[in-house]
């Protein structure tokens, strides 16, 4: 067996991924971006390990010996399954390795933008605090999360686990399901227009589909509280950016956390990319998943799916 795995540095320059090779010849490449870089390093190989690149007609039509793909993530829409599933190509994704962390970074974000913690940090380290005569400076007014309603949007099991440290705060919760299902959760299930107007924090933590693109556009955020904060660590267009820049220049939100953007690395064209306030807007490159831990994780799930799909076994199969 072949295995190609198509972007390495996906995982990380920091973590061995030698344990495929005990399931076969084994070749890796840092990055591997368009449809014909795809084709041209698949044309022979049995299994293909992927995050980002096309997984689609036109990048796999000449590589014939394809008979499994491993999504090194939870999300697969790089990836067209029902082409797929067409060839009889299996493909197997991650699940629940990056929970702990996208939870933990929801918080990170939120708090840094009600705490105005980048303002204070910079205060104290621009010599101001050392020069002023009082022992404490608050001159940005910033707020509890006690008492707060915490909105999510899209409740598997990351938005379970923010529910749970969002109420050790103190919040009230309130969840949505985009696609209706109902969840025996113990948290009030509302719809979308509840779900804006009452949130003081909303987080969104739904995968990307036609029910999510542009979830959050100019009418959302009309809706929203002028004091509400917007966190995306799910995916990119759940928020439509130009509509989320011009909230946020005119102070109809208050500010946004974002580990996610509608193209990545950032646009050049992105306007989001022009302001500069971090006490309104915070944006990090794609990490909330990416722990130490989280990425070990992937890897061991990606190489156990992998051989179990060599043992005639089914194991987190998407198709």
């Amino acid at each position: 067996m072949k295995i190609v795995l198509l972007e390495r540095l996906s995982a990380g320059e920091d973590m061995d991924v030698s344990c495929f090779e005990e399931l076969g010849e084994f070749v890796s490449y840092d990055n591997t971006v368009t449809v014909e870089e795809v084709a041209e390093r698949v044309s022979d190989a049995d299994a293909i390990i992927s995050n980002k690149a096309p997984m689609n007609g036109l990048s796999l039509k000449d590589a014939s010996k394809v008979k499994f793909i491993g999504e090194l993530a939870t999300g697969y829409d790089n990836c067209d399954i029902e082409y797929c599933r067409s060839r009889g190509i299996r493909v197997a994704n991650v699940r629940d390795y990056s929970t702990a962390m996208v939870a933990q970074h929801t918080f990170t974000l939120a708090l840094t933008l009600s705490q105005k913690i980048v303002h204070y940090d910079n205060y104290v380290k621009s010599g101001q605090y050392a020069s002023q005569q009082r022992f404490s400076n608050f001159d940005i007014p910033f707020s509890e999360l006690d008492q707060k309603t915490w909105g999510i949007a899209g409740f598997g099991n990351i938005g379970s686990r923010v529910a749970k440290i969002a109420e050790t705060f103190g919040c009230k919760v309130i969840i949505h399901s985009l696609t209706g299902s109902r969840h025996d959760c113990g948290y009030d299930q509302v719809d979308k227009e509840t779900l804006l107007r009452e949130s003081d924090f909303l987080s969104l933590h739904c995968p990307l589909s036609d029910l999510s693109r542009n979830f959050i556009d100019k009418k959302a955020l009309s809706m929203m509280k002028d004091s509400a904060i917007l966190i995306n660590v799910a995916r990119g267009p759940v928020v439509n950016n130009a509509d989320l820049y011009e909230a946020l220049v005119n102070g109809r939100i208050a500010g946004a956390g974002l580990d996610v953007l509608e193209k990545e690395p950032i646009s050049k064209d992105n306007p989001l990319g022009k302001i500069k306030d971090s006490g309104r807007l915070i944006i990090t490159p794609h990490l909330a998943w990416a722990s130490v831990e989280a990425r070990k994780r992937c890897i061991d799930e990606v190489f156990l799916n992998l051989q179990a799909f060599i043992r005639g076994e089914e194991r987190n199969a998407v198709c």
